[in-house]
């Protein structure tokens, strides 16, 4: 939006505030940046950081201080606070946040690796301290150095057994699903657990496949329940190795059988692209009906280079 659509003494229309409400941290930041009407509506509707999710490239730029800030607007009213990567928050800044919003319901802090469990613990020992039960979930994946004991004392707070988590199950939905907050597991409680494989606190996933439902689906004690590094799992579906072959792809995923033969496939090699690498499937070189994928267009190309190299010898 041009700054000369709405002049500092204009009101902004109230189409705007519908508006409001779809953008995200960084659209609300730039938009109170156009004007000072637009300013005051951002700032002074509470509503709008009452959850505050940040991820994408604003998550570098957020320390202490910017998150505190950010954090002021919503006056004690804050619900949700979802961090991704912010590599530069720390305990003090994060208990900061946590003594000034007390109702909070939803922290999510994966990747923020500056946080430790100790620090975690005690921010969510402070919000279920202030209003029991108030807290609903958290989100810790990739917290380094996290031990069973903080898990039993963070399952402790939300009312869980640690030894036992009733939770939904946990499908994985592709590598890209882990470094964002589009999950089905936003819900969830806790996402890490104790892996029945490795016996470490990782995100442990389940198989969605019907077969293994039959041997006893989502039970602590299946066979394709556990971490993605003890168990490798088709990109497409979730569903695990163990009891079938997977198949080749363009992009080196994994994919199940039913999932390869759904998706477009290469005209030269045969292999599709999964759907997190399908942009790379473009190729003008590929004719209707199709694609060639990079490595067969490598290839094309080293030839032809190779053909003229020859001619010009």
């Amino acid at each position: 939006m041009e700054p000369s659509l709405i002049s500092e003494s204009q009101e902004p229309h109230e189409a705007m505030f519908f508006v409001l409400p779809y953008l995200d941290l960084l659209e609300l930041v730039m938009i109170s940046q156009v004007c000072r009407p637009l300013r005051d509506a951002v700032e002074n509707d509470v509503l709008l950081w009452q959850h505050i999710f940040v991820e994408g490239p604003s998550s570098s730029r957020i320390d202490d201080r910017v998150l505190l800030k950010i954090t002021s607007k919503a006056q004690g009213r804050l619900r949700t606070l979802a961090l991704m990567n912010c590599v530069r928050i720390t305990d003090d800044g994060l208990q900061q946040v946590i003594e000034n919003n007390p109702h909070i319901v939803k922290l999510f802090v994966p990747f923020c690796t500056q946080l430790t469990p100790d620090g975690i613990v005690r921010a969510v020992k402070r919000l279920t301290d202030l209003h029991e039960h108030n807290l609903k979930s958290i989100r810790l994946q990739d917290i380094h150095n996290i031990t069973k004991e903080h898990l039993q004392t963070l399952c402790s707070c939300l009312g869980l057994n640690s030894d036992k988590q009733h939770q939904p199950p946990n499908i994985y939905l592709g590598f890209e699903h882990l470094r964002t907050f589009k999950r089905t597991d936003i819900d969830r409680a806790i996402d890490i657990g104790v892996c029945p494989k490795c016996n470490s606190l990782r995100t442990v996933f389940d198989c969605p496949r019907e077969t293994c439902g039959k041997r006893g689906r989502w039970s602590p004690l299946s066979a394709c329940r556990g971490c993605f590094h003890c168990i490798s799992r088709c990109e497409e579906c979730g569903g695990c190795n163990i009891f079938e072959e997977y198949e080749e792809s363009a992009c080196l995923d994994y994919l199940c059988l039913e999932c390869w033969l759904r998706l477009p496939k290469c005209n030269l090699c045969n292999r599709p692209y999964c759907s997190r690498h399908a942009c790379m499937s473009g190729n003008s070189n590929a004719g209707l009906g199709g694609f060639i994928c990079e490595d067969c267009s490598a290839e094309i190309m080293d030839g032809r280079a190779f053909k003229c190299w020859r001619i010009y010898e």
